[in-house]
């Protein structure tokens, strides 16, 4: 009996330790592909079996009933679906989610979506600084985001906080 028991102790410990997930590390970076594409800044990465749910570092994107939401998160399913990227974790946020850089064929995918007016740079986490010229430059030229009506461009930072 006593046998029985400690053997199904071991196998209820195996089975919760196979259903955690592996942690990544901060600082580190990964590779894997793109399988889902939750909204402008986030998405989910298959690293072998594993999904992860990533948040793009230093950027925020209209949120999905805002104006430029849905074409915020097509600029993102554009650039990265389907495609296997470079992750290089910088955190985990408050819903568990890892936030991170996003580079694909070398280009840093935060940047780009800034670079083409689908983001705004995310003032309360910014770290790189060049990031603020290229939103700079992306509203001169009024490119994305910024090509529409002044009503309708609010950052999403306030918007979540109105609605």
């Amino acid at each position: 009996m006593k046998y029985i028991v400690i053997a199904l102790i071991v196998l209820l410990s195996q089975t919760l330790l196979a259903d955690e997930q592996p942690k990544l590390h901060k600082g580190a970076a990964y590779h894997g592909e793109v399988i889902k594409i939750t909204d402008g800044d986030t998405l989910t990465l298959l690293l072998i079996k594993t999904q992860y749910k990533i948040r793009l570092a230093q950027i925020d994107t209209p949120e999905k009933r805002q104006p430029y939401g849905n074409k915020a998160k097509q600029a993102l399913s554009d650039m990265v679906f389907g495609r296997h990227i470079k992750a290089k974790i910088e955190t985990v946020d408050r819903y568990g989610r890892y936030v991170a850089d996003i580079y694909i064929d070398g280009k840093h995918v935060n940047a780009e979506l800034i670079r083409v007016g689908a983001a705004w740079v995310y003032r309360k986490y910014v770290k790189d600084k060049k990031l603020l010229d290229i939103e700079k430059q992306a509203r001169k030229e009024k490119v994305g985001l910024w090509g529409l009506p002044e009503v309708d461009i609010m950052e999403p930072w306030k918007w979540r906080k109105l609605n």
